[in-house]
C-alpha cells in the first residue's frame, strides 16, 4: 500500500512539473522583433480576407514570387490578382519568427485555410503550411517571399 501511493504522488508531481513546463515555453511572450513581423503578417491575413489590393502593392516587393500549394512559381501579380477578390479566410496557429539575417526575418505558420471553391477545381487543401520571407526596406518590413505547402492532402 505505501508503495504504491508513494508511486502514484510520484506520477502526480511528474504530470505537475511536466504539464507546467510545456505552459512556460506556450506562455513565452514574444520579442519586440517577433512581434513586429506577426502584425506584419497578420496584415496579409486581413488584406486577403478583404482583397486589400493597395495592401499587396505595397507591401509586396517588386520582384515577390510564391510557391502556391500546387508546387508551382508565381510571381507578383500573380499575387495581386489571387487575393484582390478577397474571401480568403485564414486561421493561423504555432507562428514562429527566425531572424535570417540583418533586415531578413522569416515567419513560418500553420493555416486553416477557408476559400470558396473555384470553378471546376473545387477547394484548395484546408490545412497548409506557410512560410514568408520578410525583407526590411528602409524603415519598412516587405514581403519578398511566400510558400504554401498543403499538410493534408485528403482534405480536398
Amino acid at each position: 500500500m505505501k508503495h504504491g501511493s508513494a508511486a502514484l504522488l510520484l506520477v502526480l508531481c511528474s504530470a505537475t512539473v511536466f504539464a507546467k513546463a510545456g505552459q512556460a515555453k506556450a506562455d513565452k511572450v514574444p520579442t519586440e522583433f517577433e512581434q513586429t513581423l506577426m502584425t506584419a503578417e497578420k496584415g496579409f491575413f486581413d488584406a486577403a480576407k478583404k482583397g486589400d489590393a493597395a495592401f499587396f502593392k505595397r507591401t509586396l516587393t517588386d520582384d515577390f514570387s510564391f510557391v502556391s500549394f500546387d508546387g508551382q512559381l508565381y510571381e507578383r501579380q500573380d499575387m495581386l490578382d489571387q487575393f484582390a477578390q478577397g474571401g480568403t479566410d485564414l486561421m493561423p496557429y504555432e507562428m514562429k519568427v527566425v531572424r535570417a539575417g540583418e533586415g531578413v526575418a522569416i515567419v513560418t505558420y500553420n493555416v486553416v485555410l477557408r476559400v470558396p471553391p473555384a470553378v471546376d477545381q473545387g477547394p484548395p487543401p484546408r490545412y497548409q503550411h506557410f512560410t514568408t520571407v520578410w525583407v526590411k526596406q528602409g524603415d519598412v518590413w516587405k514581403m519578398k517571399f511566400q510558400q504554401m505547402t498543403a499538410a493534408h492532402w485528403g482534405d480536398w
